[in-house]
């Protein structure tokens, strides 16, 4: 299948792994890549441009084919080292970027230069037209079913896929929800030119997580995420567990007094101890309403085929009613 998507990033299919804390490592980059997707490498939980830099060598032992890193930009005191991670991005000689979170005009330039194409995520038109408007490749629209950060706007794909296609000038994937081949052709019909899969990859057998993680998607309905830190304009959904349970009763008692430091045991550093050592109620930790779709743990290239099988299965159907 050909697309806007597939011809800008080099890629076999219009699906594109995002980048996931403690998830986007080599191995699940790799493996995507492999299976003819857009794998994609989390920067910042490597954290520094030397080990960025290690994981990108990994990465490309793993794999021949076109791979990319995550790149978010946070509202942050201790800033990491954007100019050495860019630097370690460009060096390791890849073509492609997620950027996240803040705008990320100042690292474009470098990007341009070095013929890096940059696709930057997005939950709402107005920050999709932004991207472009700087100088952004493509965009990935993250509607309100999406795990991670929703933003505030609260507008679910049906409608904002839609909306971008009708302002949008640029490429762009559709995020959040994204499962399977139904998800593809939607996607395409809305009028994306190819999907971003998060909470799907994390289920599969190449994915570096514990098992305990993998499990909890299955075993999860679509009625078992949370919304925490509204109140804090910091929306993320997340996979629902005692912790979470705990933060929400914190955010409804103290209401407008929370504050970021209440909350910070069910949410800070909490990761490497869910995504490896497999402690489920160690914190809130990033899962979208996916997950009702999600019933198996297949390997990279067996999602990915089946995808594109059950897509194409659609498409023969839809000319056939066509015809008819």
């Amino acid at each position: 299948m050909k697309t806007a998507i597939t011809e800008m990033f080099g890629i076999e299919h219009p699906i594109i792994q995002g980048g996931m804390h403690y998830v986007g490592f080599a191995e699940m980059a790799a493996a995507v890549s492999n299976a003819g997707g857009l794998g994609i490498i989390t920067g910042l939980t490597l954290g520094t441009p030397e080990k960025l830099a290690d994981e990108i060598a990994k990465c490309r032992d793993m794999t021949d084919k076109p791979f990319g890193v995550n790149l978010t930009f946070l509202p942050t005191v201790n800033a990491p080292d954007y100019p050495g991670l860019v630097k370690a991005i460009i060096d390791g000689g890849v073509k492609a970027v997620e950027t996240a979170g803040n705008n990320p005009q100042q690292v474009l330039p470098y990007f341009k230069d070095a013929g890096v194409k940059v696709i930057h995520k997005c939950t709402s038109v107005r920050h999709a037209l932004k991207a472009q408007s700087i100088g952004c490749d493509a965009v990935s629209v993250d509607g309100f079913e999406c795990g991670g950060h929703p933003g505030e706007d609260d507008v679910p794909n049906f409608i904002l896929l839609p909306r971008a296609a009708d302002e949008l000038e640029i490429p762009f994937v559709s995020s959040g929800g994204m499962a399977d081949g139904r998800s593809l052709v939607a996607s395409l019909a809305m009028g994306a030119d190819g999907m971003n899969m998060g909470t799907r990859f994390i289920a599969t057998k190449e994915a570096p997580v514990h098992e305990n993680v993998k499990k909890a998607i299955v075993a999860a309905s679509e009625l078992d995420t949370r919304l925490v830190m509204r109140p804090l304009r910091n929306t993320e959904r997340v996979m629902t567990n005692d912790a979470v349970e705990r933060l929400l009763e914190k955010e409804k008692r103290l209401g407008d007094d929370l504050k970021f430091e209440d909350i910070i045991e069910e949410v800070a550093g909490v990761y490497p101890k869910i995504m490896m050592e497999g402690d489920m109620d160690a914190g809130a930790w990033s899962c979208g309403m996916v997950a009702g779709l999600i019933h198996d743990i297949p390997t990279c290239k067996e999602l990915i085929d089946g995808i594109m099988k059950q897509a194409e299965d659609i498409l023969a159907r839809m000319n056939a009613m066509q015809a008819g």
